[in-house]
């Protein structure tokens, strides 16, 4: 279907707003079949950007009629979903996780946004996302409401930010619409632990990468600042023992962070042993 596609019904010319789906995957096949299901009878394509997955994310993906599948090498989270959004022919584009899923609710929300003909100068819309953590949906701590801006218009927006904790910048005004983007964040304790870690060794990287200097009092403080921000000050103790375990998770990937960034930076190690070959000590 084409951008701004125009639908004839009898002598009245309807103006449909067409919308893209953009998806980045590796080994997706325990999620993508889901997040496929929650956007599938709403959009009018799915783009899903593969990273060569060896399990069987890819025949799942193609067994939905409105995906279009293709595949790059991973070269850091920022820049493939980016291209993700260049293969989007729509007019709107919603980027969204393999782990994520639209809710009934903000699927409502976003069908009302496109169909009110939005403002030229309205480039993305942000909404909130709920993530389903051990056993129970967690709303404190500064996990809930966490909007975030995911439904963009193409050419207006684009992924930054530092990997692997990207953000949607706009070129242009945004908009807050209802409904939950829900988001299954790890299947149990074990695997936020392996999350952390890895995530916490691209975070020190890239730092290290941007001449960022370890600093002792960082190392100190932060894990501190970060426990009594997230369970105290964001009221994570209202998600009784789940919201103690998050922060001290939260506490901890600080922690490593900087402790990874003093390995480098200090001790002059090679990389986080965690990182695949894609990811390069540059200095």
């Amino acid at each position: 279907m084409d951008n701004n596609a125009n639908i004839y019904n009898g002598d009245i010319m309807i103006h449909h707003t067409t919308l893209s789906a953009a998806i980045i995957t590796f080994n997706e096949e325990r999620n993508i079949e889901e997040c496929l299901n929650s956007v599938t009878d709403f959009v009018d394509e799915i783009i899903v950007l593969d990273s060569f997955s060896t399990d069987q994310t890819e025949s799942i993906c193609r067994k939905n009629p409105k995906v279009k599948f293709s595949q790059h090498p991973f070269d850091g989270h920022i820049q493939q979903k980016n291209r993700a959004l260049e293969l989007c022919s729509s007019e709107w584009i919603i980027s969204i996780d393999a782990d994520e899923r639209v809710s009934p609710e903000l699927r409502q929300s976003i069908l009302q946004f496109l169909s009110g003909n939005p403002k030229p100068k309205i480039a993305g819309v942000k909404f909130p996302r709920l993530t389903y953590h051990m056993h129970t949906y967690i709303r404190h701590g500064g996990w809930y409401p966490n909007r975030r801006y995911r439904l963009i218009r193409k050419g207006r927006a684009y992924w930054g930010g530092e990997n692997p904790h990207d953000r949607i910048i706009l070129k242009g005004k945004g908009k807050t619409i209802p409904g939950d983007l829900i988001h299954y964040t790890a299947r149990d304790l074990s695997d936020q632990v392996n999350t952390i870690n890895h995530f916490s060794s691209i975070a020190a990287l890239v730092r290290y990468n941007k001449g960022k200097k370890y600093r002792l009092w960082r190392l100190l403080l932060k894990p501190v600042s970060k426990f009594i921000e997230t369970y105290l000050y964001r009221r994570g103790f209202l998600d009784g023992t789940q919201g103690f375990i998050i922060a001290v998770s939260s506490s901890y990937a600080s922690f490593i962070k900087e402790a990874k960034q003093y390995e480098m930076d200090v001790l002059g190690s090679d990389k986080p042993s965690n990182l695949s070959a894609l990811y390069k000590k540059e200095r």
